[in-house]
Parts: structure tokens; sequence; C-alpha cells
């Protein structure tokens, strides 16, 4: 699959950002989601787990309040956290981040991914302390769903790729004296590793 960056516009569903098989959860979390002074920017598309996902970039919603979420189930929760992974604060992206990096779930994925390759130095921090010591653990549940998600969106990867040495070519070099120190590239590294043996899996499945 193509990796493709287009604007929705105003009228964008964020409920394109999961799977169909979760539409009423989906429905429900962004029932308690506060209007927005701007629409939603930049969607970028994924495969998850076959199916075609198109995910903002950034969202522009305040935080809802913490009685509404706390009417929501742990799977709304999720959903409500990733999308905040957008938010065009990186404070919020990182608190929000923090509650589903842990969470091994082919939807939550490419929201994980797709921080590894934005500026926030303690973003991607998180992300290598968390999933980089699972994802070189063959067949791990964490190296099964990542290893899965890269397989199936090469580009995808391969522009996170770009970003993350980008960024730390822009504004890490001092923090990080070699690409290979910053955590953005050790999360990638990893991850190709188990995109290839999921797609030597996929050969020989077939």
């Amino acid at each position: 699959m193509q990796f493709v960056s287009s604007e929705l516009g105003e009228t964008a569903a964020l409920d394109a950002a999961f799977p169909r098989r979760l539409g009423d959860d989906v429905r429900k979390a962004l029932a308690v989601l506060p209007p927005a002074p701007h629409a939603p920017t930049s969607p970028f598309r994924v495969l998850v787990d076959g199916e075609t996902v198109v995910i903002p970039s950034r969202i522009y919603s305040d935080a809802p309040s913490v009685a509404a979420e706390a009417t929501l189930s742990a799977t709304q929760r999720a959903v409500l956290d990733c999308l905040y992974t957008r938010h065009h604060d990186g404070r919020v992206r990182q608190r929000r981040l923090e509650r589903v990096v842990g969470l091994i779930q082919p939807w939550v994925a490419p929201f994980v991914v797709q921080l590894v390759g934005e500026y926030v130095d303690e973003i991607v921090s998180v992300i290598r302390r968390v999933l980089a010591p699972e994802l070189v653990v063959p067949h791990s549940p964490t190296e099964a769903v990542y290893g899965r998600l890269a397989a199936e969106n090469p580009a995808f990867v391969a522009l996170t790729g770009q970003r993350v040495a980008s960024y730390w070519d822009c504004y890490l070099r001092r923090r990080y004296p070699t690409l290979i120190d910053y955590p953005g590239h050790v999360v990638m590294a990893a991850l190709r590793v188990a995109a290839k043996r999921h797609e030597v899996s996929d050969g020989d499945a077939s």
C-alpha cells in the first residue's frame, strides 16, 4: 500500500481513524469530544489488519471533562486517548500516549508509530522505553502487532524513518552524537526487523 497524505477538509470523520468493527465504541468516544475551533489536518492512511484507516495528523479539540471521560468503557477511553495523541499540544500528546503505548491492539499501533517520527524527544523516549524491549523479542505480542503493521505499510515506515533522521539531524545531534543513539532510530530499527519477520512468515504461509 502506498502512504498517502491528503486533506479531508472541514467535514473530516474522526471515526475513519479506526477499524469499522470499533464503530460503536468510536461513536461513544466521539460523543464526549468538545467542539474544535479547527478541523483535523493532514490525514494519513495506513492499513490495520488489511483495513484502511485515515488518521489526522493534528486535532484541536480541548480535553473532555473528567466526568464525561468517566462514562466511557476501557476501549472507548483508549479510542479517545489515541485521538488525543494527535493533539496540537505536545504535552497532551505525551499524556495520552502514556495511557495507550502499552496496549497491544493493532488499531493503537499506527498512532504510536506516527509519534516516533515527530519532534518531541520526551515522547519518543517513552516509546523506546516501553516498546523497544518487546519489539526485539520474536513472536512477543508487541512484536506481532507492530511487525504486522510495519509489514503492511512499508511506505509509512519509510517516511517515518526519514522524519526520525531529519529531526535528529536538525535538533538533536547535541543530545545524541550519532543517529544510532537516538531513541527514534532505535525504535525504527527494531520495527524494520519485526516487519521482515512478518514478511517472511506471510510468504511461507502462502
